[in-house]
């Protein structure tokens, strides 16, 4: 009898515990749940790609890199293919645009791959301007290429893109894919996008033209963490937001021309008792990367500003999309080498 009891006491905990899971997966997120788990997972994102050596590349400015947009030539992947050391040669030829020859070519390959020093690229200018007195670093870094072109006319209309993969001391530390094209009477796009080998992605898109379109995303494999898209119709002082969408996970806030109200969605469901609030604090790229700021009110009446859940992870979002944007990492270094490789073997 004593047995019959345990065992019966055994299969009630049992089938409690299996109600308790049902329940708990059946257990639908509320929208300020959702705002606030989902809002975690982009801060862990944001936290674990700052500490990246990829991240340090992303992160070379303006301040380290030499400003020269003079390259008006076109080249293409195979006239630059191979596998190169940087060597430098300490014989000047002043009549070249590159004065010193920096690579040598070591093997043949239908891709484009550099070994050079790591500080080139943190501290561009020991590449820019090279010092015969300076003694030259171990080649622990490595550059390849798989795709590159570089299309440039006249009529300042070009085409460009890179695909490439960065290695430090042969472990890989991730992958840059750009794109560009346009010209003055055509409008310009530019697509960006850094894959670290985390397991993350940024993605920065720019178009200009009758309409400007502005899109910054962070993934992790397949899943959205965060993505923004900015429309914008006009320019200068005369340019006018038409359509904003902000995803956080499953969360959606959008905003259109023709709708008076900010509506927020939640897994496509519209939140009819929640609202919404854009704050501009005079911010011209109308993004929560930058200035932008949201104020959520939830259901039960409580609110929530998007800056300060996303603070202080805010900052390296910020310089994420500044750098995607404007690219030194890829205009200042890779372009410079792939140049200075061309006309030394012309």
């Amino acid at each position: 009898m004593k047995k019959n009891i345990i065992v019966v006491a055994i299969l009630m905990a049992l089938a409690a515990w299996q109600c308790s899971k049902i329940d708990s997966a059946n257990h639908k997120l509320s929208l300020k749940e959702s705002l606030e788990a989902n809002v975690a997972e982009i801060n862990s994102a944001l936290n674990t790609i700052s500490a990246t050596k990829g991240y340090q590349l992303l992160s070379v400015s303006s301040e380290d890199a030499k400003s020269d947009d003079s390259f008006k030539d076109s080249i293409t992947l195979d006239l630059i293919a191979g596998i190169y050391d940087y060597q430098p040669d300490p014989v000047p030829r002043n009549h070249f645009y590159f004065p010193y020859k920096l690579f040598k070519k070591t093997a043949e390959s239908d891709k484009l791959i550099v070994n050079l020093p790591h500080k080139m690229f943190l501290r561009p200018k020991y590449l820019h301007n090279y010092n015969i007195t300076n003694e030259v670093p171990e080649n622990n870094f490595t550059i390849t290429a798989s795709d590159y072109h570089f299309y440039y006319t006249w009529w300042n209309q070009y085409d460009y893109k890179l695909d490439a993969g960065f290695m430090l001391d042969s472990e890989d530390i991730g992958n840059l894919v750009m794109l560009a094209s346009g010209g003055m009477s055509c409008g310009f796009f530019q697509s960006s996008k850094y894959t670290f080998t985390e397991g993350y992605s940024v993605l920065r898109e720019n178009q200009t033209g009758d309409t400007t379109k502005m899109v910054f995303a962070l993934t992790e494999d397949d899943d959205t963490l965060m993505a923004e898209t900015v429309m914008f119709i006009g320019s200068g002082f005369k340019r006018k937001e038409r359509h904003y969408i902000l995803s956080i996970g499953n969360i959606d806030i959008k905003r259109s021309t023709g709708i008076d109200s900010i509506q927020v969605y939640l897994d496509g469901v519209l939140q009819k008792k929640s609202a919404a609030k854009i704050i501009d604090d005079n911010d011209y790229n109308n993004s929560v990367c930058y200035k932008r700021d949201i104020l959520l009110t939830f259901d039960d009446g409580t609110s929530a500003k998007l800056s300060e859940l996303l603070n202080p992870s805010r900052d390296i979002l910020r310089s994420l999309v500044k750098s995607l944007g404007e690219m030194y990492l890829a205009k200042h270094i890779v372009d410079y080498i792939a140049f200075c490789i061309y006309y030394h073997s012309t």
